[in-house]
């Protein structure tokens, strides 16, 4: 008779799960920033596309681009004014005089020292200085008595209200924009928005005068046949047969700093520092949104049963390694006296007081507390063998505690 076989099952591999996260994983919880960092840098080029479009050409006599004023040159052109441009301030300096109007189209581009010495320049030389849309601070040095009012105006298309013949034949003029204050007695202020000036013609006393524009509008190709526009444009730069151009470059040379060197910041213009803060901003809202939050701690079901064993084997192995011989003393002593205090009848609240603890062991025991003392309460040990010991004595004294 044949014995039966048994055939052993094969045994099934234990489930394990990884709690490194997949690349979809990945992918899912960094798609947002990627998405939002590719939207803000195609937005930023965008921005940077049509800025440079937009400039190109902006308030020069020879483009026409709707930004541009060729078509200001041409109807001057048509009453006899001749235009020139000029892109350096020695050539603005040396075109000022009783028959030139100069035109500076971007005051606030001058540097400190270009705006004083084309103020120096313009006052005795008996002419027209007219200077569109300055601010704070280059109005106050090129028109000095006047200030740039912080709150601009709302209102485009305004209404002279003022005695100076060139507004009152205009009539209403897109002149809304900057709103200027000065203290001389003797100055046209026309086209006022709350009760500032928009435009203001300053009386010199060879004879000149200085207007202080506060839009460039009623100088742009798309805004000439607006309103009074291309009226009190011919009058303001018609009033002498010369009118001198001056579109500041970043190539003139009296741009550069009196003394010391530029710095690599000094290089970047302001734009990009603002963006690089504003990328700043929005990568530390990012990290703010994203970044892990410290809470309570929650307890989570582990996908996998792990044996007690395994638990203390691992945290006696992270002990071992950092030689944490005081952190394992302390555990296994603090374990120890839970256990004993129930069996000698004290109080799991005193289980860890040893005026408590000890005086009921050693009755228990019939022995002296000393040695219960260092065994309980003394101090860590100094080497691994001197652990393991310990290890062995409480095991020893649980037991002869629980010993019937």
């Amino acid at each position: 008779m044949t014995a039966p076989t048994t055939t052993e099952a094969p045994a099934t591999p234990t489930a394990t799960t990884s709690v490194t996260p997949t690349a979809r994983q990945t992918w899912t919880r960094a798609r947002g920033i990627l998405l939002a960092l590719v939207l803000l840098v195609a937005g930023a080029l965008a921005v940077a596309v049509l800025r440079s479009n937009d400039q190109h050409g902006r308030l020069d006599p020879r483009s026409a681009d709707p930004y541009g004023s060729r078509a200001v040159a041409a109807v001057l052109a048509d009453h006899g004014v001749s235009t020139r441009v000029v892109t350096t301030l020695d050539e603005a300096r040396a075109a000022a005089g009783p028959d030139t109007t100069l035109l500076i189209a971007a005051p606030d581009l001058l540097t400190r020292t270009q705006q004083t010495r084309l103020h120096t320049a313009t006052t005795p030389a008996g002419g027209r200085t007219v200077l569109v849309a300055p601010d704070t601070p280059s109005v106050g040095r090129l028109a000095p008595g006047v200030t740039a009012d912080p709150a601009p105006s709302f209102d485009t298309a305004l209404a002279p209200d003022c005695a100076l013949p060139a507004a009152r034949r205009a009539g209403r003029a897109e002149t809304g924009g900057i709103r200027y204050s000065t203290t001389a007695p003797d100055a046209d202020a026309c086209y006022l928005y709350d009760d500032l000036p928009t435009l203001l013609r300053l009386p010199q006393a060879r004879g000149g005068d200085t207007v202080v524009l506060g839009a460039p509008d009623i100088l742009y190709n798309d805004r000439l046949d607006q309103q009074g526009n291309a009226s009190l444009a011919l009058q303001l730069l018609g009033s002498r047969p010369h009118l001198v151009w001056y579109l500041p470059s970043l190539t003139d040379d009296s741009a550069a700093p009196d003394t010391g060197e530029r710095g690599f910041f000094d290089l970047l213009p302001s734009g990009w520092l603002w963006g690089a803060l504003q990328l700043f901003i929005a990568a530390a809202l990012a990290a703010l949104w994203r970044s892990r939050r410290f809470g309570p701690l929650v307890l989570e079901k582990l996908p996998v049963a792990i044996r007690a064993s395994e638990t203390v084997e691992g945290r006696a192995r992270l002990y071992r390694k950092v030689n944490a011989r005081d952190r394992a003393a302390t555990a296994l002593r603090t374990t120890t006296r839970t256990r004993l205090a129930p069996l000698v009848g004290v109080p799991a609240t005193q289980a860890h007081s040893p005026e408590t603890l000890l005086p009921a062991l050693s009755a228990h025991l019939d022995g002296d507390a000393q040695p219960l003392h260092d065994l309980l309460f003394g101090p860590p040990p100094g080497d691994d063998a001197a652990l393991v010991s310990l290890a062995d004595r409480l095991d020893a004294l649980e037991r002869e505690v629980r010993r019937p």
